[in-house]
């Protein structure tokens, strides 16, 4: 069966990472991604099409979209829109499934809302309509306008909810209010983690990397970048207060949209101990692999902590509740530690990653359900078999 998957990344890159491990779960269906954010740095698996619309960003306040291609916002809204249409004339799907919308990306409405209606009224192929949703919704200006608004979308043009967040951490209902009020079915699969490889033998995956066994190995993150920079500065100068007995080597991981006058900044630190990096493919493989993860607390990161066992301190982004609610959650779980805006002062720091060195690994001390990916896609392939067998 065919299925077009709709994400937008704005301003991080785990919009766009979930999404990509939903479309890996989906190895049974022709999947076409489309995506309209930067361009991330991630392959594709062989059965997985992606269609890349005109890109539109957030700009470097966080308050408006632009077009990365020198048109007008008004004209790249066009052409991805026609774009959208073509596609669903062209390739006739039987699952169309978007990312996060109506609850939230309401600047992307324009496009999305003529194609919705369009499949209903039958100006284009026919499909069922999906919403994928992560654990936590950010909070709006109008939060009761916002959701009114979204339910209505949602009872309107889509079919189902499927929210990817285990129900025994935290519900939908805590970030949003009128669940009640939707009439679709609603169905919870689980975080949704980058798959990991059998840990194997630590010392020997350092060793490939020119990493002499006694060494203490910290991986340093910032997911997409954009706002990571105040970590990694503090962690990079936090390193020379550390007094573990050994001798340290520290990754730097400072994600694709990071400003490159940051980025530099950060590699005039670089030495023997210190080595920066723009992005990993295989980042949960280097978290199985190190003593101390420190990173923000978006939801991949957070899944990829719990997945790979790792011990970890995260910092959230103060913009908005998501990050901040997730990690408590976990803090309180003793999945990972909390870092405030406090911590940053390197020597502070230093005290915390020195503490938390000392704190057992996870192995299976979370009990979290991460298996969302491989529960989505058994959702929407029993679904679609289903409907086909009644058709």
């Amino acid at each position: 069966m065919k299925i077009i998957i709709y994400c937008q990344h704005v301003l991080g890159i785990g919009h766009f990472f979930r999404t990509l491990e939903i479309c890996r779960a989906l190895d049974q269906h022709q999947v076409v991604l489309v995506s309209g954010g930067p361009e991330t740095p991630a392959p594709l698996p062989p059965h997985v099409r992606r269609l890349q619309l005109p890109e539109l960003a957030m700009d470097h306040a966080f308050q408006n979209l632009h077009a990365t291609d020198g048109q007008s916002v008004t004209q790249t809204r066009a052409s991805r829109r026609a774009l959208l249409e073509d596609l669903f004339r062209e390739e006739t799907p039987d699952l169309f499934l978007i990312e996060l919308y109506p609850l939230g990306r309401k600047a992307f409405r324009d496009e999305l809302d003529p194609v919705l209606a369009q499949i209903r009224d039958g100006r284009l192929p026919p499909c069922r309509v999906v919403c994928s949703v992560r654990d936590i919704l950010v909070e709006k200006e109008n939060q009761d306008r916002h959701e009114r608004r979204a339910v209505d979308t949602l009872n309107r043009w889509f079919d189902a909810l499927l929210i990817h967040s285990d129900p025994a951490v935290i519900r939908l209902d805590a970030t949003f209010d009128r669940m009640a009020d939707i009439r679709i079915p609603v169905a919870y699969t689980g975080f949704v983690a980058s798959p990991v490889r059998p840990a194997g033998n630590r010392t020997a995956w350092k060793a490939v990397r020119g990493i002499p066994p006694e060494q203490l190995l910290i991986v340093a993150s910032a997911g997409g970048g954009a706002v990571g920079y105040p970590l990694l500065n503090a962690t990079t100068r936090a390193v020379r207060h550390l007094s573990e007995g050994r001798s340290i080597q520290m990754h730097v991981f400072t994600g694709p949209f990071m400003d490159a006058q940051d980025v530099q900044r950060l590699k005039q630190r670089a030495d023997h101990r210190i080595h920066i990096h723009r992005f990993s493919n295989d980042f949960p493989a280097w978290l199985q692999a190190t003593d101390l993860s420190i990173s923000m607390a978006g939801y991949n990161t957070c899944m990829n902590i719990l997945a790979t066992g790792v011990r970890a301190l995260v910092h959230p982004f103060a913009q908005n509740r998501e990050q901040g609610l997730r990690a408590t959650l976990l803090e309180d779980r003793g999945c990972l530690g909390v870092l405030s805006t406090e911590d940053l002062d390197p020597a502070r720091l230093a005290g915390r990653m020195a503490r938390q060195l000392h704190v057992s690994r996870q192995g299976g001390a979370c009990p979290v359900d991460i298996n969302g990916a491989a529960h989505t896609a058994r959702w929407i392939t029993d679904t679609l078999t289903h409907e086909k067998s009644l058709s």
